[in-house]
């Protein structure tokens, strides 16, 4: 099993995240990469102003299962920003999350109301990743 510290070690810029925000999330979203049906991901603007890295182009980032052991590595292919209110079908969908958009905002809605609030102006940071390495 490869460490964190192995990892930075070979990629000195590299960055690490946990995907949601509970141990069941956590899972369920890394088998979405797995599978090949999450390609997306999605976070608030505010978080990234109040610290969380940036997702840049071309970066390799670890997706870390909830215990902070390195799950899968991705790589960012596509950063954009948007309002809540103007995230289209085809960016919801390639999270893997939902069926509809729909499901989307509903989801993501009661996501961002536990964790600092929900507006539909809220500006979002959209990024689309591709799967480079699952260390499972």
């Amino acid at each position: 099993m490869v460490s964190l510290d192995d990892l930075k070690a070979r990629y000195p810029d590299l960055e690490s995240f946990r995907f949601g925000d509970g141990p069941q999330m956590c899972a369920e979203l890394l088998a979405l990469v797995r599978s090949g049906a999450k390609t997306a991901t999605c976070g608030a603007l505010r978080d990234f102003e109040a610290g969380e890295p940036m997702p840049k182009v071309g970066r390799r980032d670890v997706a870390l299962n909830w215990d902070g052991s390195p799950a899968l590595m991705i790589e960012t292919i596509e950063v954009t920003q948007r309002r809540f209110c103007d995230v289209d079908a085809d960016f919801a969908l390639a999270e893997g999350e939902n069926e509809t958009l729909e499901g989307w905002q509903a989801d993501h809605r009661r996501y961002f109301e536990r964790n600092g609030g929900w507006s539909p102006e809220m500006m979002l940071v959209c990024e689309r990743f591709r799967l480079v390495e699952d260390f499972a």
